[in-house]
């Protein structure tokens, strides 16, 4: 089983929006087929892995990290093949969580005969999947907040400069997340102070984040980098001229789209981008943004993980903090982060928090 995730990470940039899923095929003690499922609409890993045992999958031992699929999507059902090889038992990691599934694999292979263990390393196939069961189980995408800070939590000067307090291997480090996720999101300050482009660089990627804005005001300039990059922009407004505006195409051949989404305050209702994402199969949220968003999202409770590179230096009282939040009175008002990895990049320390409520 640890092989089989071991391949599925392979896939970690390009299954969107599909669960990123490993098979390994054993035979007497043997690997006889191995595969991983590597983009929407191609074959998944259990018929990929089949495919290379051949005949020696006939009374084999299958693991696969996801419980396989006994439905007609993109691709046909995978028990289907696995019950017509003649394979002797499946062992998977987990349930499949998405309603056409939900045991209904379990439950085919049963049927036929095949032995079938679910649980083995659960919690590891979990983790991989996590932007995937959360849109499935919660109805909103896991949402990461990439925050650069100076040693006293600061993130950009009074001016607004901000570029740059990480280090090279920690901005580097920043892509393979922008790679592997769904979509980023900024706010219209972040273009407008520091016209970014929001793409996916220095990592071999065949597929560009879909780039959010939350924009209240509508002001985001028809020249920002953002709007001339591949794929899709898409912002969200609290401004109602913008309500009825339909999908257009750019020039460069980029996508965008913007949408209505206002809250009582005349903000962008944060809570509905995210309902609003889910419905595009968005698994996963990277925000790079300011404090202002960040705070937004954190007192709204849309704050699944914090990604905080540290860099080695100090920016003083009148820099600008991570999070833009209400006074406290008391210490029992703060939000609570438990530590779950701490790892050194260059000059920098990349801590990653998770809120105690999510773990």
């Amino acid at each position: 089983m640890s092989h089989a995730i071991k391949l599925a990470r392979n896939g970690l940039y390009t299954t969107h929006p599909n669960p990123r899923v490993g098979c390994v095929v054993v035979k007497e003690g043997q690997i006889v087929g191995e595969a991983w499922h590597q983009s929407a609409g191609q074959p998944h890993a259990e018929v990929l892995a089949l495919r290379q045992a051949g005949l020696a999958a006939r009374g084999a031992s299958v693991y696969v990290n996801l419980e396989p699929c006994c439905h007609q999507g993109r691709t046909p059902p995978c028990t289907g093949f696995l019950i017509d090889a003649g394979v002797k038992r499946v062992v998977a990691a987990m349930e499949d969580p998405n309603p056409q599934v939900a045991g209904g694999g379990v439950q085919s292979l049963r049927s036929a005969g095949i032995d079938v263990e679910i649980g083995v390393m659960r919690r590891a196939a979990q983790w991989l999947n996590r932007g995937f069961l959360h849109r499935i189980n919660k109805g909103r995408p896991w949402v990461t907040l990439k925050i650069a800070a100076s040693m006293d939590g600061r993130t950009a000067m009074s001016s607004g400069e901000s570029q740059w307090i990480s280090a090279e291997p920690s901005r580097r480090d920043v892509h393979h997340w922008r790679a592997r996720s769904s979509a980023v999101l900024t706010g219209s300050g972040t273009i407008l102070a520091d016209d970014p482009a929001l793409t996916a660089r220095h990592v071999d990627t065949p597929r560009q984040p879909v780039r959010v804005i939350a924009d209240s005001n509508f002001v985001t300039p028809a020249n920002a980098r953002v709007m001339g990059q591949p794929g899709c922009t898409l912002i969200a407004t609290a401004n109602k001229e913008f309500e009825y505006q339909e999908p257009g195409e750019n020039k460069d051949g980029s996508n965008l789209e913007v949408v209505y989404l206002p809250a009582a305050n005349a903000t962008v209702d944060l809570s509905d981008l995210m309902d609003n994402l889910a419905q595009r199969e968005i698994n996963e949220v990277l925000v790079e943004a300011g404090p202002i968003l960040n705070g937004s999202l954190l007192k709204a409770g849309l704050v699944d993980e914090v990604l905080l590179y540290l860099a080695p230096t100090f920016l003083g009282g009148e820099a600008r903090g991570m999070f833009d939040l209400p006074g406290l009175r008391t210490l029992a008002e703060c939000a609570k982060f438990d530590l779950s990895d701490v790892r050194q990049y260059g000059g920098d320390l990349r801590v990653r928090l998770r809120p105690r409520e999510n773990i």
